[in-house]
């Protein structure tokens, strides 16, 4: 059969009718490397969740249980070995002493960070440049080196093996990260925003409280969900800095549980599940505002 062209058919209008024929097949090709993308994207949180739901699931299991059937389900579940480490080992008071510690410590580094970076994005001055490079250098340093002279400092202040010690001690080595971070978000703000603040009749502190503080909440959950888990899950400082036993935190409270009861697996677990609940906790709240946060000024 041969293609017969009107009078109204052009050359151009017979040299894009292949190019039509071309687009299921580019639509396909999307198709399959989105089902890929995610297929693999689940095949990784499957892996990433499984020891998690091991830990959960032994914990709900006894000892003599998981001896006899390691892969076996908790039916019926066994809460024994949670009230035995939780009262009978002492994992209350590791528990609530690094959530004060924590805390404490995060809201104290976010609060000066907040005020340090919003004075520094927003005002244009050699003297605030020159404090800001003296601020961010704190990334560069290997804080662990300092351990002696910090040592020495909080014995002289009183505040060895006290709990106040750890959290100035992780407030001062979170300024430095979390203003970099906010620094950078308040930069992104227009500066057109002061001006109409300013016409209204607020100043600084009111400006900086009610108009760019709440755009600002992305980066302030990215701030403290990126310092709570290395403050839980510090060991060092604790270890150093904490002598008496009713201070210890998680971690080091941890290394003795698993001394006492290295032979109670079912203990052993429900304590691993107790510090890990924290953490899913808080990425379960905070995921939102955390992605917003890493994905702003990505896109204009």
């Amino acid at each position: 059969m041969t293609a017969t062209i009107t009078p109204g058919t052009t050359e151009a209008s017979v040299g894009r009718t292949p190019a039509r024929s071309d687009t299921p097949r580019r639509r396909r090709r999307v198709t399959f490397g989105g089902a890929a993308s995610g297929t693999f994207l689940w095949i990784y949180a499957a892996i990433s969740i499984a020891p998690l739901l091991l830990m959960l699931s032994n914990s709900l299991r006894t000892t003599q249980d998981m001896a006899q059937h390691p892969l076996g389900l908790p039916l019926p579940p066994n809460f024994t070995s949670y009230q035995k480490a939780w009262i009978t080992a002492s994992f209350d008071t590791y528990f609530f002493n690094s959530i004060f510690v924590t805390v404490a410590s995060v809201l104290l580094s976010t609060a000066v960070s907040l005020l340090a970076a919003y004075a520094f994005a927003r005002t244009r001055s050699k003297l605030f440049a020159t404090l800001e490079g003296l601020f961010l250098s704190g990334l560069m340093l290997p804080v662990y080196l300092a351990i002696l002279p910090l040592f020495f400092m909080l014995d002289a202040a009183g505040l060895v093996s006290n709990l106040w010690g750890l959290i100035l001690v992780y407030g001062a080595l979170g300024i430095p990260f979390s203003t970099f971070v906010l620094a950078s978000f308040f930069r992104q703000l227009p500066m057109e925003l002061d001006e109409a603040a300013r016409l209204d009749g607020a100043g600084p502190f009111a400006t900086f409280w009610r108009v760019h503080l709440p755009l600002v909440r992305p980066a302030i959950a990215t701030v403290i969900v990126f310092r709570f888990v290395p403050v839980w899950n510090d060991f060092f400082y604790p270890l150093i800095l904490i002598r008496d036993q009713d201070s210890y935190t998680l971690p080091v409270g941890i290394t003795r549980f698993f001394g006492e009861y290295q032979t109670d697996w079912a203990t052993l677990f429900a304590g691993l599940t107790l510090a890990t609940i924290p953490l899913v906790v808080l990425f379960l709240l905070a995921t939102k505002q955390i992605v917003s946060g890493l994905t702003a000024g990505m896109s204009k």
